[in-house]
């Protein structure tokens, strides 16, 4: 019988600033939104304050508002939960299997998605650290930080004050990592084995995260789903200064004066962001949230070079099969036949480059169905190849690449998605109907096994799957996960520039209705 044990002595986590009170499940002690630092609008975060008595760690903390309402999509596939928001969002999350502050278990900090501009530790119903907990004895930790305007809004060119400001989001996860450093001990993690992840643009965060000299000895090593993304995807064309000066206008800050801007109640802020938004993308100039270089984050390690410290830090790098590339038009691949395969192939890359691609994609995947040529990845894929083979080079830590590519039985046969390999990395596949299809339960134990282990002791052979090596700077060893897992040495070496040759212009795009198209964005994270 599973266990549930809440009450007002137990379990209680004694930190160097006070008290914590959660809860027990099953063995699992669970504590949610802890507050791990403090921060006015535009501004760095600070430590919390000690506190008398006991703190209720049993909620979850606040999320940072989005400034356009998201519109559910592909529920079956990526289940997601809302929850209230607030600014004020520097809250963590606790799943660990024991209280004894001498275990020294691994840690793995899990950073959300949502790119820089959405996303919450709760939004993905598998961001649960219950399982790894459970069943793999690691210390699971999940966060809250800003986003969007309230994260990244750059104004530098308003004073010394907000320096900072395109950066305060990533410096949350910066104290985030220090609040670990220096409390994780009270729930049994060791914190000089922590692991930073995240999917998409969490993994993003874990890039930039290596690339900040304040983070240096926060963590001990990283993994990157999905989260090496070119700069010009996400790039910004219009001026930080006149997109501030912009929102202030709408707002009718007449004197340019940023600490009222500050101070303005967060929905008319976030009008007035969106707003201004608008008026620059109807001048042609697109605006996205990121964090910008400077002497507090270094660069894009694609852009200039990787830290000293960020080539000491073992590393696991790997991206889906198809992420946002479906050809919906080819509908059931599983009815084509191998004739119509071909042809679905030259189609999409031209007779020649069809020829091409179609002799190095048999080459690449034997016995996969040649139509899948039509949906590889070309956003995330290339920039992480690049990654790999850079930090490889250079590194003096291992650096470890995969592919997750498995197809999965709907919508007439589906490659892997954007997020469809979360749930087995997080030990969640349970959790996810989707995930409960052919060799479910082995990729569940492989994949967050593999996972697990390399946070552990930063090698993620497993038995079970074959001997994965590290890439080196001549051979970059990819570990395919797939209902037969496989170690290919340059699978993307022949493949990958055909398919960038011949690929049609890649754009990514989400489409909305027409109601929705102004107020409301799709959840892709």
């Amino acid at each position: 019988m599973k266990e549930f044990i809440f009450r007002s002595d137990y379990p209680v986590a004694e930190t160097p600033k006070g008290k914590l009170r959660g809860f027990v499940f099953d063995d699992v002690f669970i504590f949610r939104g802890i507050r791990y630092a403090k921060a006015k609008r535009f501004e760095m975060p600070e430590p919390v304050e000690a506190w008398e008595g006991i703190k209720d760690a049993t909620n979850y903390g606040l999320n940072c508002p989005v400034l356009n309402e998201p519109v559910p999509t592909s529920e079956v596939m990526t289940p997601h939960r809302f929850w209230p928001a607030s600014e004020h969002c520097q809250f963590l999350n606790i799943w660990t299997p024991t209280m004894d502050n001498k275990a020294k278990r691994a840690v793995m900090f899990w950073i959300h998605g949502g790119g820089y501009f959405a996303g919450s530790a709760i939004e993905q119903e598998c961001y649960d650290g219950f399982n790894l907990a459970k069943k793999d004895g690691i210390v699971f930790v999940s966060l809250n930080h800003r986003l969007n305007a309230f994260g990244h809004m750059d104004l530098s060119a308003f004073g010394e004050k907000y320096r900072n400001s395109a950066n305060v989001g990533i410096a949350d996860i910066v104290e985030a990592l220090r609040w670990v450093r220096d409390n994780i001990t009270a729930f049994g993690g060791d914190p000089d084995n922590v692991t930073i992840y995240g999917q998409s643009g969490g993994g993003g965060k874990a890039t930039v995260l290596a690339q900040i000299p304040e983070a240096d000895g926060l963590f001990a090593k990283m993994i990157v789903m999905s989260g090496v993304i070119p700069e010009d995807h996400f790039g910004t064309d219009c001026d930080p200064a006149e997109l501030a000066e912009k929102t202030m206008e709408y707002l009718k800050i007449e004197d340019r004066n940023v600490e009222k801007l500050a101070k303005v109640p967060e929905p008319q802020f976030m009008w007035a962001v969106n707003k201004a938004t608008r008026y620059f993308a109807g001048k042609g100039q697109r605006i996205n949230w990121s964090p910008k270089p400077n002497d507090y984050y270094l660069c894009d390690p694609l852009s200039g070079d990787f830290t000293a410290h960020a080539l000491t830090i073992p590393t696991m790098v790997g991206s889906v099969f198809s992420e946002f590339s479906p050809c919906e038009e080819l509908g059931s691949r599983k009815k084509l036949t191998k004739a119509q395969r071909a042809a679905a192939v030259r189609k999409h890359y031209g007779e020649e480059g069809g020829k091409a691609i179609l002799r190095a994609f048999r080459k690449a995947y034997p016995g996969m169905n040649e139509v899948y040529a039509c949906e590889i990845d070309t956003m995330f894929l290339p920039a992480t190849v690049d990654y790999v083979k850079k930090k490889a080079a250079a590194a003096s830590a291992p650096v470890y690449n995969y592919l997750f590519a498995k197809v999965f039985d709907i919508d007439g046969g589906k490659a892997a998605w954007h997020c469809a390999d979360i749930p087995y990395f997080l030990h969640n596949g349970e959790m996810i109907p989707v995930c409960h299809q052919k060799k479910y339960a082995y990729l569940d134990r492989v994949m967050s096994g593999a996972f697990v282990q390399f946070a552990k002791t930063g090698n993620p052979n497993i038995k079970g799957l074959p001997e994965w090596e590290p890439c080196t700077d001549e051979r970059m060893v990819t570990m395919v996960f797939d209902d037969r897992c496989r170690s290919v040495e340059n699978l993307q070496e022949e493949l990958l520039p055909l398919v960038l040759k011949y690929s049609p212009p890649f754009h990514f795009e989400i489409k909305l209705s027409d109601e929705e198209e102004e107020e409301a964005s799709a959840w892709v994270f």
